[in-house]
């Protein structure tokens, strides 16, 4: 930096120094740099006790004496004078061609809201997802603002690190070290506490961002900074293990769907999925006629004495040729003996479409027990 925009921890040659036979002190104390800059010094150090301070909205102005601060003055127009600043009989200097002058370093610290700052994850964040049990890597990237609230701590904080701040580079260049840590800390907090998947987290942006800017206030206030605004710019998540889920999910959906028509066939035989074993048994009866009545298999199989019975007495009823039905009675004969009862033709043309919609018959040989069934009606 060159001129009056000389670095403002450099010590300016011309402080108590003649040049041209004549004393280099200021009558007018004012902030006449560059817009662009956070932090201006004063290249004189050298003051008339009766000169004028003028001090712009959104601004302050620090004398500093030593390293140590003197005076934080607001926005306003001051006349400096040892009656009414009693600070400055400490600095005065002797008289000088019959005027009175003291010597302190002057700064002018922009208060604004500084520009946006980038900040994002040199190293992904671990982060486990509660709703999967899995854990995956998470970056971040965000913006975030910052305005000096306390200038006098500000200073002090900077130049006690012999920081060079004078321009709003610099204050993104030394943040982007100081607060990587930390960000990183507050955004690790609120992903783990998280009880949502991280699937769709970008839903959750905003929530995070309002979350967050205390982390960061807290970070900034030991060098009287404050957080003004924190927005996450993008949640990026490793979908590795998530892909693997999805592939897992399909094969799933797949395996049920194929159990669909086993549990059409429950709906023949109750709810009881204990029984389930017996549709597949049926279902390997109906397209093996060599393969014995239900029973015998179901036993031979080792099903409970229960459910095979109950598989057999359906495969018996569907599968065995219908009876005919029995001639009237004669009105002289004796009652028969108590036999077994007649099937329902309707009944059972019902059971074996369901057993076709389930698949545990062909189409043929629905249709040829069809026939058979309604040749006897």
């Amino acid at each position: 930096m060159t001129g009056v925009y000389m670095s403002i921890f450099k010590k300016n040659a011309n402080e108590s120094a003649y040049v041209g036979g004549k004393k280099h002190w200021a009558d007018v104390l004012k902030n006449s740099a560059s817009g662009d800059l956070l932090i201006w010094r004063m290249p004189e150090e050298d003051f008339n006790t009766n000169s004028t301070l003028i001090v712009m909205p959104g601004e302050e102005a620090i004398f500093v004496k030593g390293g140590k601060v003197e005076q934080v003055f607001e926005n306003g127009t001051y006349q400096l004078s040892t009656d009414n600043y009693p600070f400055i009989s400490r600095l005065r200097t002797a008289f000088t061609g019959g005027i009175s002058t003291f010597n302190c370093v002057v700064f002018f610290v922009r208060k604004a809201d500084s520009r946006e700052l980038r900040w994002g994850t040199e190293s992904p964040i671990q982060v486990r997802d509660k709703v999967w049990g899995v854990r995956t890597d998470v970056r971040a990237r965000a913006v975030y603002k910052v305005r000096i609230e306390n200038p006098a701590k500000f200073l002090e904080k900077m130049v006690g690190n012999n920081t060079d701040w004078e321009f709003q580079e610099d204050l993104d260049y030394y943040f982007a070290g100081e607060f990587q840590g930390r960000i990183k800390s507050a955004v690790s907090k609120f992903l783990n506490a998280l009880e949502q998947e991280l699937i769709g987290i970008d839903a959750y942006m905003d929530e995070l961002s309002e979350k967050i800017q205390p982390y960061i206030g807290e970070a900034l206030s030991d060098y009287g900074l404050k957080c003004v605004k924190f927005t996450l710019a993008a949640l990026d998540v490793d979908n590795t293990k998530y892909d693997q889920i999805d592939k897992s999910q399909v094969e799933l959906i797949t395996r049920q769907r194929g159990y669909q028509g086993d549990r059409a066939g429950l709906d023949i035989l109750g709810s009881d999925w204990n029984k389930v074993q017996g549709v597949g048994i049926l279902k390997d009866i109906a397209n093996n006629n060599s393969g014995g009545s239900a029973a015998t298999v179901g036993a031979g199989l080792g099903m409970g004495i229960g459910a095979a019975s109950a598989f057999g007495a359906i495969a018996q009823q569907t599968f065995a040729p219908t009876a005919p039905l029995p001639a009237a009675p004669q009105p002289a004969a004796a009652p028969p003996a108590a036999a077994q009862p007649e099937q329902d033709p309707v009944e059972v043309l019902a059971k074996l479409k369901k057993m076709l919609d389930a698949g545990l018959i062909e189409q043929s040989e629905y249709d040829a027990k069809k026939a058979e069934i309604l040749s006897k009606m």
